[in-house]
């Protein structure tokens, strides 16, 4: 079981302990608990595939529940479209919406990228006091800075 797979593992682990980020934490002891069960060659290839779909579901649940629980209503929705804030919000969403669609091509195309995505996020919160956001929407800025990288070099 230890092998460089693992070892590589429990650095994020420690990473994430020291930037005291708990979703690398949680993740890196659930793929740890797989790889101790031997469920790896059958789980991974499952998670990989259907993670970032899941992921994105729980994400979405997660901004409805306001809308779900009543705290959010169509009132609201008005209020805030009455504001240059509230337009700026309302951008600010469609504009990471698209961003994190091409992170998602990203990763799925360069799964690679995702460490140094992992790793830019862990170091972020660790020596500059940065909030992780996770790796999609790292890879969606990644992904529009390599097109436009792309299109100026071509």
């Amino acid at each position: 079981m230890f092998n460089q797979s693992t070892l590589f593992l429990l650095v994020l682990f420690a990473l994430g302990y020291i930037g005291k980020n708990q979703s690398i934490m949680i993740a890196v002891y659930v793929l740890l608990g797989i790889q101790l069960f031997k469920m790896d060659h059958k789980l991974f290839p499952y998670i990989q595939d259907k993670g970032m779909l899941w992921g994105v579901t729980i994400i979405t649940i997660a901004v409805l529940v306001p809308i779900a629980s009543g705290e959010i209503g169509f009132q609201d929705l008005l209020e805030s479209v009455k504001s240059y804030y509230g337009w700026i919000a309302l951008g600010a969403g469609m504009f990471v919406a698209l961003v994190a669609k091409g992170g998602l091509d990203l990763l799925a195309n360069d799964p690679h990228l995702t460490t140094a995505l992992v790793m830019g996020t862990i170091l972020a919160v660790v020596f500059f006091q940065g909030v992780a956001v996770g790796p999609l929407i790292g890879a969606g800025i990644a992904y529009m800075v390599m097109r436009i990288v792309d299109f100026f070099a071509t």
